[in-house]
C-alpha cells in the first residue's frame, strides 16, 4: 500500500510540469488574462516556477519551500485571475469556476504537501 501511497508525490508534482510547459510554449495566449502590465515577462515567469516546483518536489529537495511558495502562486493565481470572472456571473462565471476551483483546491494540497509528513527537506521552510 505504501508503494501505491507513495506515487502521490508525482501524480501530484506532475502536471505542474505540463502546466509549466504550457506557460512558456503557449505563453501568448496566456498573457491576456495577467491583469497587471507585462503580462508576457509574467507567464514565462510562472511557468519557469512550475517546473521549478516539480523538480524540487519530485527530487525531494527544498520541496517544502517550493511546495509552500506554489501554494501562494496558486492563490495569488485564483485571486487575479480567477475571481474576477467568478465574480462577474453568467457565462464568464461558468468558464472562470473550474480554474478557480482547481487552483484553490491544489493549492491547499501544496500546503499540506508542506505541512505534513510528505516534505522531505524542512532547511528553508521550518
Amino acid at each position: 500500500m505504501n508503494s501505491i501511497l507513495s506515487l502521490g508525490r508525482y501524480l501530484f508534482a506532475i502536471p505542474f510540469a505540463i502546466f509549466g510547459l504550457m506557460h512558456l510554449a503557449m505563453a501568448a495566449n496566456f498573457a491576456p488574462l495577467v491583469p497587471i502590465p507585462g503580462g508576457l515577462i509574467w507567464v514565462y515567469i510562472t511557468g519557469i516556477g512550475l517546473i521549478a516546483a516539480t523538480v524540487s518536489i519530485i527530487i525531494g529537495k527544498y520541496d517544502k519551500l517550493a511546495a509552500t511558495l506554489l501554494g501562494l502562486m496558486l492563490l495569488i493565481f485564483v485571486l487575479s485571475v480567477h475571481l474576477p470572472g467568478v465574480m462577474e456571473g453568467g457565462e464568464a462565471q461558468m468558464k472562470s469556476m473550474p480554474n478557480f476551483l482547481k487552483d484553490l483546491a491544489l493549492a491547499g494540497a501544496a500546503w499540506m504537501y508542506a505541512g505534513g509528513a510528505v516534505a522531505k527537506d524542512a532547511s528553508v521552510v521550518g
